[in-house]
């Protein structure tokens, strides 16, 4: 019977997370001489790359002095909070990176609080202490101070802190001793993380990820609770409305470095993935056939936003998507639905609308992003906030915002959160950046990431999470200017762009194709305004002197999704395709948005 430690890691973006997994794979020598592979092994997805954050959990695993260590990596942000706790409950213990200059973040808080609430046992790593200017000690206090306002137990508190640099691919237990590999810290995990509970009696396996391949089909992931798991046997599955269904393993598989590897039985304490059961969700429990006994069922933290997901009905529809019915929109929605625990979508009276729930916009959007990679065309409406009804009382979801900004701009930053009913709690100075953390109405922060980076030059740094929802806060002022919108459809001209550059600030450049009723640029006042970019000059036969210059046009603004799904006001949806993202007015004729506006 060989030993396991199933241990999660826990780190904010960009501290260092996947780079120290790929060092922990060399070091334990997984790969052949002759496998060739590229850094970041676990960010295996393009967008996970692009942005630099874990969305997927992945497992990982590596042996060890004759020990077995399974590393389970957990996404970083809070938008994914169910994902977070679905992970973790297949760990004993957890590996908590923090940066040496920057220290624990509010988005680690999120994950090291479920955490800490599973009673796991702590390692912390403090990563990059060959930077200049780091400060590990401090780090260190952060983290305890972090863990005793966390209520983590006297155990959880005695914690070993590990040191070192993932990217020099060493650890050590003195930060002014490198060392020249990352044993100590395989040697830590090895002496502080409890090995897997072995229980015997009859098998119990909760179902905490899923897994699709096109041969088998949905493949279940979980930690084995109790009992053993063979490869044939007959099982029951007990379900979320506590109904039994009778299902048969086909094949066991158990994580072996970067892949799996068939087995023909899996004993309680390990991960292992389990095809062939057909119809079952995350969170239902594979049990014994006769008697069967289902673990208690894993809650998952509500939705706070809501979007209008649509499908694309512009002027310029199919001409760059794979896939544009509202029968692909529809089938693909429900398929990201059985992964994506913290999603959920309604059906609208209109065939073709679907009301699509996540927990913030950054969930969201990783969906779209995901989707028009996939060769989906779209149309997505302005994202709102779930308010609910406690005692009489309006509530809606509050976050407590943090904001790291170079001294001279705190001031702007302070007035545009408080503008938006942001309460200021704490301002200190944290190295040459000044710290300020708000509590602010999730409503609030659509647009504001926008604004902030505008007022300092882009050097703010801000992260938020969901803390509780609490009386509304009244009303918060939107966004100011009106939209430009195109009168015609066909590409603009140099000509007609240069002369209205005093209206406003253009989204589009001269040649690009818009249609009548699309956002092309943002008006310099409050109302919209519909703008003719079609038309060239007169031509005459006579040369005008100085009056032939050569146009000098400003460049387009360019949006991200984010940016963009932020920017849009209630009566504008969003377009996207697979190469565009278009702003748009719902009513495309200036005769009908005249007549629905003034209802």
């Amino acid at each position: 019977m060989q030993s396991i430690r199933n241990i999660a890691i826990i780190a904010h973006v960009d501290h260092g997370k996947t780079t120290l997994v790929d060092k922990i794979i060399h070091a334990s020598k997984i790969f052949d001489a002759h496998q060739h592979f590229d850094d970041l092994i676990l960010d295996n997805n393009d967008l996970e790359r692009e942005r630099g954050i874990t969305i997927v959990s992945k497992n990982v695993s590596v042996r060890y002095k004759d020990v077995k260590i399974n590393i389970i990596d957990t996404p970083g942000h809070a938008d994914f909070g169910g994902e977070v706790e679905r992970v973790l409950k297949m760990a004993d213990g957890v590996l908590l990176l923090v940066d040496a200059f920057e220290g624990p973040m509010p988005q680690t808080r999120f994950v090291l609080g479920k955490a800490v609430q599973l009673g796991l046992k702590p390692i912390v790593v403090v990563n990059k202490v060959d930077k200049e200017n780091c400060r590990p000690d401090e780090v260190h206090e952060m983290v305890f101070d972090l863990m005793f306002n966390l209520d983590a137990s006297e155990d959880q508190l005695d914690f070993v802190t590990i040191y070192g640099s993932s990217k020099n691919g060493w650890m050590s237990t003195d930060w002014q001793k490198p060392t020249d590999n990352i044993t100590p810290l395989l040697d830590a995990i090895i002496e502080v993380i409890p090995p897997a509970p072995s229980e015997e009696g009859t098998p119990q396996m909760q179902i905490t990820s899923l897994d699709y391949s096109s041969f088998v089909g949905r493949i279940a992931i979980g930690r084995v609770k109790r009992g053993t798991l063979m490869e044939g046997a007959n099982m029951s599955l007990c379900k979320r409305d506590g109904s039994i269904k009778k299902v048969k393993i086909k094949e066991l598989q158990v994580f072996e470095g970067l892949g799996r590897v068939r087995v023909e039985s899996v004993s309680a304490g390990e991960i292992c993935a389990v095809t062939g059961i057909e119809g079952f969700e995350i969170g239902d429990t594979l049990a014994d056939f006769e008697n069967p006994e289902p673990l208690e069922r894993i809650a998952i933290d509500e939705p706070t936003m809501n979007m209008l997901f649509t499908i694309n009905n512009s002027p310029f529809f199919g001409k760059e998507g794979k896939f544009v019915t509202s029968r692909h929109l529809r089938d693909r929605l429900y398929k990201e639905m059985e992964k994506n625990l913290a999603l959920r979508v309604d059906e609208t009276d209109k065939e073709d609308t679907f009301l699509v729930y996540g927990r913030g916009i950054l969930h969201l959007s990783v969906l779209i992003e995901t989707m028009r990679r996939e060769g989906y065309e779209l149309q997505v409406g302005q994202p709102q906030v779930i308010f609910k009804e406690v005692d009489g009382q309006k509530m809606e979801p509050m976050e407590h915002l943090v904001v790291d900004v170079p001294e001279e701009s705190a001031g702007k930053v302070i007035e545009l959160v408080t503008q938006r009913k942001g309460d200021l709690l704490i301002m200190e100075p944290k190295g040459d950046l000044q710290h300020l953390e708000f509590n602010i109405p999730s409503r609030g922060l659509i647009g504001l990431r926008n604004n902030v980076l505008t007022a300092t030059a882009g050097e703010a740094i801000m992260n938020h999470r969901f803390v509780a929802y609490e009386p509304f806060k009244g009303a918060i002022p939107g966004r100011i200017n009106g939209s430009l919108i195109a009168m015609e459809t066909g590409p603009g001209t140099a000509y007609s762009i240069d002369k209205l550059q005093d209206r406003g600030v253009f989204f589009v450049e001269p040649g690009e194709e818009v249609y009548m009723g699309m956002v092309i640029g943002e008006h310099s006042r409050q109302n919209d305004l519909t703008v003719n970019i079609q038309k060239g000059k007169q031509l005459t036969n006579m040369r005008a002197s100085g009056s032939d210059n050569n146009v000098k046009i400003v460049p387009k603004k360019q949006f991200s999704l984010e940016e963009a799904m932020e920017y849009i006001q209630k009566d504008e949806l969003l377009e996207i395709t697979p190469k565009s993202i278009r702003m748009r007015k719902i009513y495309l004729d200036e005769n009908e948005r005249k007549r629905y506006g003034n209802n």
